[in-house]
């Protein structure tokens, strides 16, 4: 493709930054959504276009459907066919609570914008891909879910953060069965304790975790390790790997004695 496109959902800060930036070393142009801080995201397209990418940027809230179409339809009118979708946007409870203390109101807000949007805007999305294939075009679309050991991992005061992460594995597996014969591959990227700024309120506790050998890489992860991974992705550097889990996670998964 001589020109590819990605749209990368909360890209303007934190790992999403971190993905814009690699993606934009490799000469993308980058859709940026962002939610709320414009900044932010004026920063990190700024910082893309020195990298030799280019993009624009999209305010759009995916947790609502008319938010998911604007999303979609401005990336739609401005490149064309979307080339790589990175459903990175995501957030986590405003308090860490007991599991029997969680809120309705706490559980809808983290399920909506980690789970429901992602799904119905991924949605959105392959159905123009398959419309594209079926015209004859190659378009060489790929979805990355950017998901956590969370998906897997208990926490009893983060119940609401837990479910949406291991919702997001199985929509990873779903999407990648839905789309075959279609040439379409999807990843999850699963993602360790990364060093952003939703674990930095509790860098002290992972910092002693670490000491004590929580992983067998005993280090923060840091945004940079997972762009890496959305990148060789995106450059097709695993052209024979679909529905695929790779952990970014400093060897946390292994179960060790």
């Amino acid at each position: 493709m001589s020109e590819k496109t990605a749209l990368v959902t909360g890209g303007g800060r934190g790992l999403g930054r971190s993905i814009v930036l690699g993606l934009a070393e490799k000469g993308w142009r980058v859709a940026l959504n962002y939610r709320r801080d414009q900044t932010a995201a004026d920063q990190t397209l700024s910082e893309a276009r020195q990298l030799g990418g280019d993009g624009l940027i999209i305010q759009a809230d995916i947790s609502h459907a008319e938010g998911r179409t604007k999303l979609f339809t401005a990336v739609r009118d401005a490149y064309g066919h979307i080339n790589l979708l990175v459903n990175n946007a995501d957030i986590t409870q405003d308090q860490r609570v007991d599991l029997l203390e969680l809120s309705e109101e706490s559980y809808d807000r983290v399920m909506a914008v980690n789970l429901k949007g992602p799904f119905f805007l991924s949605q959105l999305v392959a159905r123009d891909w398959l419309e594209a294939i079926e015209a004859g075009e190659e378009i060489a679309p790929r979805m990355v879910n950017i998901n956590s050991i969370f998906a897997y991992t208990s926490s009893m005061n983060r119940g609401e953060y837990c479910i949406s992460k291991a919702g997001m594995a199985m929509m990873t597996k779903l999407f990648a069965e839905r789309f075959t014969g279609a040439g379409i591959q999807v990843y999850e990227i699963r993602t360790g304790i990364i060093n952003s700024g939703m674990n930095r309120i509790v860098k002290r506790k992972y910092d002693d975790l670490f000491d004590a050998g929580l992983t067998p890489l005993q280090r923060w992860g840091e945004p940079e390790d997972v762009a890496r991974a959305v990148v060789a992705v995106a450059e097709g550097a695993l052209p024979y790997s679909t529905g695929e889990v790779i952990n970014v996670d400093g060897g946390f998964h292994l179960h060790r004695l």
